[in-house]
């Protein structure tokens, strides 16, 4: 009865003709939970996801812990700075490079690829004896979820419904924000225990095994087999998520896709900046990437118990337990995007989630600048009353992470994923996934590696009011730059681009005649 009811809670009502993989002649729903084989496969994709938001979440903990063990990273914030990015510095180069090896060795290779090296780097971080082969291992750690982080959206919107692609694409960033809750769970069970951040550090290793031993048991991508030719595979995948009917609809639209792809099949980065289509379609990908980045979320997510701190709460068990609430709202709030972001669309989602996103920084720059100036002190004239004044600007700027992480999780969260899964063509899908996924994680660099410094120039107050002028500046391009494609099939979304390069089919025949 309960799960029944559940599942027609998550029903996406399609509308006939609203994809070209829906009959036209009827109405149909489609469940979330109606094709467990397809949970199945969004699930253990999830994994990377997991492994991406984890390693995130844990080494804001870690942090606090590997200063106490030495010396040299305590007294020097560049260095803290570069132990929290090189993962990122990693996952650059994983992005860049696992683009490429999803087109050419495609999805599953790359998943096995990216938890080897996860793997490796986790043990290697867990046994470090020094900063600087610590540094090593958050590089090879950050290797693998770049690669990783490429492949599990493209996976998943290539075995998902049109009509439900954008919330199965988004149970990939509840993976993320699942993974990053865990990890301050794992952070406050390890507080007490000697070797504190290595055991942090080091469980990271069991899911990307777990993911490797589950992976070795499942299909290619069949959208990459049909690509590839290896049509007999493909459909034997397809009819395991479509119906008969449907799956010859889809088939159908496969066949035409992969002969326009033809003369597409090496396709590079040049490629996409020598396409107009192609163009506007990484504009919008890669613009949605590196405002998710500078919108803050991960300035949050690495530093909230250091931010926590910043805000007068100095016990380190106390920061990872009121970051463990933020992290709490992020997963709460990344599954309200999964219900939304099939019913509302990408763009409406997105436009609401920065309006909430700006007013949460504004509280917390209020927080921290009536913190440090004179007003408190004119507001709490007596002694004794300061302890409490700053002790409820404290809780004031803990109000304001957990509402930025509550605004920013339905939509800012799961939509640029979701976006860059799906408005590329096959032939291109993995080199402009991947580069747009480069574009996140170096924008993720740039935001991590300055973070701590930004704040000792212009203060913690002045640097949220950065975030919050940049959060205005992301809903001005996605009103102007991002089309919504809620519901449109894969071969709907690239007619898009086409015309809004060239204009209608008319305007555009009429072009090149």
């Amino acid at each position: 009865m309960v799960w029944a009811l559940l599942q027609r809670r998550m029903t996406i009502q399609s509308s006939p003709g609203s994809s070209g993989l829906i009959d036209a002649s009827a109405e149909r729903d489609t469940y979330y939970f109606s094709n467990f084989y397809v949970i199945g496969l969004t699930l253990t994709a999830g994994i990377g996801g997991f492994l991406f938001g984890y390693d995130t979440g844990v080494i804001s903990g870690a942090l606090l812990y590997i200063r106490d063990d030495f010396d040299a990273v305590a007294e020097n914030h560049v260095l803290q700075e570069t132990i929290v990015s090189m993962a990122i510095a990693g996952a650059i180069i994983g992005a860049a490079g696992g683009g490429w090896v999803n087109d050419a060795y495609g999805r599953k290779k790359a998943f096995l690829l990216a938890d080897i090296i996860f793997a490796i780097g986790s043990v290697v971080m867990c046994v470090a004896p020094d900063p600087y082969l610590l540094i090593f291992g958050r590089l090879l750690v950050g290797l693998g979820i770049g690669i990783a982080s490429v492949t599990a959206p493209v996976y998943i919107a290539e075995v998902s419904p049109s009509e439900i692609r954008g919330g199965l694409v988004s149970m990939n960033v509840l993976m993320i924000t699942g993974g990053q809750f865990l990890s301050y769970l794992v952070n406050l069970s390890f507080t007490q225990v000697p070797g504190t951040w290595r055991w942090m550090l080091g469980v990271a290793a069991l899911p990307a095994v777990i993911q490797f031993a589950l992976m070795l048991f499942l299909p290619e991508s069949p959208r990459w087999l049909f690509l590839k030719k290896d049509k007999t595979e493909a459909i034997t995948v397809l009819s395991k998520i479509y119906d008969p009917h449907r799956l010859e609809n889809e088939i159908d639209e496969l066949t035409v896709a992969s002969e326009e792809d033809m003369n597409s099949q090496n396709v590079g980065c040049f490629d996409v900046l020598n396409s107009k289509e192609m163009r506007l379609a990484f504009l919008a990908g890669a613009g949605l990437q590196a405002f998710q980045q500078f919108t803050g979320i991960n300035t949050v997510m690495y530093y909230s118990p250091t931010i926590v701190q910043m805000a007068g709460f100095t016990s380190n068990q106390l920061a990872l337990l009121l970051s463990l609430i933020v992290a709490g709202m992020n997963a709460a709030g990344t599954i309200l995007g999964i219900f939304l972001i099939d019913r509302c669309g990408r763009r409406r989602l997105t436009l609401c989630s920065l309006a909430g996103v700006v007013m949460s920084l504004l509280i917390l720059s209020g927080a921290f600048f009536l913190q440090s100036s004179g007003i408190k002190s004119h507001l709490c004239e007596m002694q004794a009353l300061h302890t409490t004044c700053d002790r409820n600007l404290g809780w004031v700027a803990v109000l304001g992470l957990v509402l930025y992480i509550g605004f920013f999780s339905p939509g800012m969260g799961p939509v640029p994923w979701a976006v860059n899964s799906e408005i590329y063509p096959e032939a291109y899908r993995g080199v402009g996934g991947g580069m747009s996924a480069t574009v996140n994680w170096v924008s993720n660099l740039i935001v991590s590696q300055t973070f701590l410094s930004i704040v000792a120039i212009v203060g913690t107050a002045g640097t949220f009011l950065i975030i919050a002028g940049i959060a205005v500046a992301a809903s001005v391009f996605v009103v102007l730059f991002v089309p919504e494609t809620k519901g449109l099939s894969f071969e709907e979304v690239e007619s898009l681009w086409k015309e809004r390069a060239w204009g209608s089919e008319d305007a555009r025949r009429r072009l090149l005649a």
